[in-house]
């Protein structure tokens, strides 16, 4: 990558692209409401395909979604499985019954750390849920 940036180029595109998206650090509650439909929908676009090249952008979305909640809804230290477990015990849930996100081993698989969760089931668990992609990340 060339180390010099044309700043004449770069910043008539980051203002363009942040008035498109409304991409920049989450300050409220509203923006980071926007931010969330907006990862939501950048997910449903890359279809599960995490080779997708909207990834990127789903990074840098997801990146901002957890700098708000880690500062403004500080949750214990927790993971996206321990999420995914304690949401399982909240709702009655056995391994089985995720078929969305695969086979009762592959949740096992997941429930163990063996397997990591991937775009689409992650996807399919915030739906399910109605949570945040973000919790399962």
């Amino acid at each position: 990558m060339n180390a010099i940036i044309d700043m004449q180029k770069l910043l008539p595109a980051w203002e363009q692209f942040r008035a498109a998206t409304d991409i920049s650090p989450i300050r409220d509650e509203d923006h980071y409401a926007r931010m969330t439909e907006m990862l939501e929908s950048l997910l449903k676009e890359a279809g599960g395909d995490e080779r997708h090249p909207i990834m990127g952008l789903v990074d840098i979305v997801g990146d901002l979604i957890q700098d708000y909640e880690t500062e403004q809804h500080p949750l214990p230290e927790t993971t996206g499985i321990e999420a995914l477990k304690f949401l399982m015990e909240q709702h009655g849930l056995k391994q089985g019954d995720l078929e969305e996100i695969g086979s009762q081993g592959v949740v096992s698989e997941i429930l163990t750390g063996k397997r990591e969760l991937n775009v689409r089931q992650v996807r399919a668990l915030s739906e399910r849920f109605g949570v945040s992609t973000a919790t399962f990340l």
